[in-house]
This record gives structure tokens, C-alpha cells and sequence, in this order.
């Protein structure tokens, strides 16, 4: 690390704190040339983890998609914003942790149906209308149905 005042690299570290949300550290230095103390921060780099959509096309994981789709198949149930913002920030921890830098868009499109069918039948059932793009009544019918059968 270079001082900021003399551009010298030799420096120690005088104090060593955490944020608030444990992602970056705080370090307080002095320089051994001009005893001048400054900050540095630092953080994890993030590598991106990309999505492999159904047409082949690879996007950066967004969050927000995620949110978007799981709140529009929520809508008007009894299900808190919460429950569904610490659904996708453990998923998101959980394809970081994974190690694969593209992950199948189908792979998150099961997880969040699993949540769904967990928490509430007419949201599982609202999301997989569009993620398993049904063409007509008979495909809500059958899902239908197999929600039934596994009751």
C-alpha cells in the first residue's frame, strides 16, 4: 500500500475494524517515512456469476429480476416482502458458494418454484404458469392436479 502523502510503500497497520455488515475492513496505517496515518478499505472482489438463459444468451445474476417475478406471483397473497427479500439473498449467497461461474436459468427458476410451493399454492402456481410457459388451460389443469394428488 502506497502512502497517499509520500508514496512510500513501507507503512504499518495501527487498527483493524469491520464494518457494520462484515463486507469490507476498515485499517487505519502509518507511514514508517513520514509517520502521516491514513485509512484504507478493503473488499472482496465479487465475480459476477452468470445466468445461462434458455436461448443460450448469458446475463449477470440480477437480484432484482428475481424479486421482480417473485412479487408479481405474490401479489395479493399473504406473504411478507421479508420472507421473499432473505429468500433471494440466500440464494444468491448459496450460487456464490457453488463455485460455477454460469449456472443454468432453469436451476434458479426450480429453487424459486420450491420456495413458492412451500409458502403458498396459488404463487407456485401463478410463477410456474410463466415459467413453464403454459399454452392453455389443460397445462394450469394438470399442475393443478398434481398439486391435489400430492396433498
Amino acid at each position: 500500500m502506497r502512502c497517499p502523502f509520500c508514496g512510500e510503500t513501507n507503512n504499518k497497520v495501527i487498527d483493524s475494524r469491520l464494518s457494520k455488515d462484515g463486507n469490507v475492513i476498515r485499517r487505519r496505517r502509518e507511514c514508517i517515512e513520514c509517520t502521516r496515518r491514513f485509512t484504507t478499505y478493503e473488499h472482496i472482489e465479487d465475480i459476477p456469476v452468470m445466468i445461462i438463459k434458455k436461448d443460450g444468451r448469458r446475463e449477470e445474476f440480477n437480484k432484482g429480476k428475481v424479486r421482480s417475478g417473485m412479487k408479481r406471483a405474490c401479489q395479493k397473497r399473504n406473504i411478507s416482502i421479508n420472507i421473499i427479500d432473505t429468500f433471494i439473498d440466500d440464494l444468491e449467497r448459496d450460487l456464490r458458494e457453488a463455485g460455477e461461474k454460469e449456472i443454468p436459468a432453469r436451476k434458479i427458476g426450480r429453487k424459486v418454484m420450491e420456495k413458492l410451493h412451500e409458502l403458498d399454492d396459488v404463487a407456485y402456481v401463478r410463477f410456474a404458469s410463466v415459467y413453464r410457459e403454459f399454452k392453455d388451460v389443460n397445462d394450469f389443469f394438470s399442475e393443478l392436479k398434481s398439486l391435489l394428488d400430492n396433498r
